[in-house]
C-alpha cells in the first residue's frame, strides 16, 4: 500500500489517514517501559505540551527505525499522533538532537539524572506545559554530560526547581522542605545519591 506523501511510517502502524492531527515537540526521554516483546512505552518531557506518553510500535526488533533513538536522557526532535481516548499516543519519528553520551560515564551521574527526573515529574501535571522546568533538567543533564555531580549542585537543582514553582521557603528552610507539601515522597534516588557524595 503506497504511504501518503510525507509520511516516512516510522514507528507508526499503517497508513497515516486523513484528518489525524500530529503533534510535535522538542522532548527529553525520561522513562522507557516494554509494552510488548517488540514495542515500548516511551515518556518524554516537552516544554510545550509537558510529561507525554507514547507507545514506539517495534522499537524493540533490531531493524527499527528507532533502533538507537530512545535511550534515557536523549534530547530528541519527536513527533507523535495523538490518541483519541487515552494518554499513551503513537510516536511516529524520532531525531536525537543529544545523545548525552558522557552522561552515562559514570554512576553517580546516572543515578543523579535519575534523581533529577523522579524530583520533576513528582511536581509535574499531566499535559500541562513545562518551558522552564524543562529548561532546568535540560541544564542538569547538560551539566552532568561533563562532571560528576556535587551536593552544591544537586542543592541548586532542587533550589531553582522550587523557584520555578513559585515555593519560597522559610529562611533556614531546605528546597527540598519547602517542595514536601507538593510531592507525596521525595525520590527513593535522593538518599542513596547524598551518601555517595562527599559533604560541602
Amino acid at each position: 500500500m503506497k504511504q501518503p506523501t510525507g509520511f516516512s511510517g516510522i514507528g507508526y502502524p499503517g497508513c497515516l489517514c486523513q484528518g489525524d492531527a500530529i503533534e510535535k515537540a522538542h522532548g527529553i526521554l525520561i522513562r522507557k517501559t516494554p509494552l510488548t516483546e517488540t514495542s515500548l512505552i516511551v515518556h518524554w518531557c516537552t516544554a510545550e505540551h509537558g510529561i507525554i506518553r507514547t507507545v514506539a510500535r517495534g522499537a524493540r526488533r533490531p531493524a527499527s527505525p528507532f533502533a538507537g533513538k530512545l535511550d534515557l536522557f536523549y534530547s530528541a526532535e519527536l513527533e507523535w499522533v495523538p490518541a483519541k481516548r487515552s494518554d499513551l499516543h503513537t510516536l511516529r519519528e524520532v531525531a536525537v538532537t543529544d545523545f548525552r553520551h558522557g552522561l552515562q560515564a559514570t554512576w553517580p551521574r546516572v543515578l543523579c539524572a535519575s534523581y533529577f527526573v523522579r524530583l520533576l515529574e513528582s511536581v509535574a501535571e499531566p499535559g500541562t506545559p513545562l518551558e522552564s522546568l524543562h529548561d532546568l533538567l535540560s541544564r542538569g543533564l547538560d551539566y552532568l554530560t561533563t562532571r560528576d555531580p556535587t551536593r552544591k549542585a544537586v542543592l541548586h537543582f532542587e533550589r531553582e526547581l522550587a523557584r520555578d514553582l513559585g515555593i519560597h521557603g522559610e529562611p533556614g528552610v531546605s528546597p527540598i522542605a519547602a517542595l514536601r507539601p507538593m510531592i507525596s515522597r521525595i525520590p527513593d534516588q535522593r538518599e542513596t545519591l547524598l551518601k555517595s557524595l562527599p559533604e560541602l
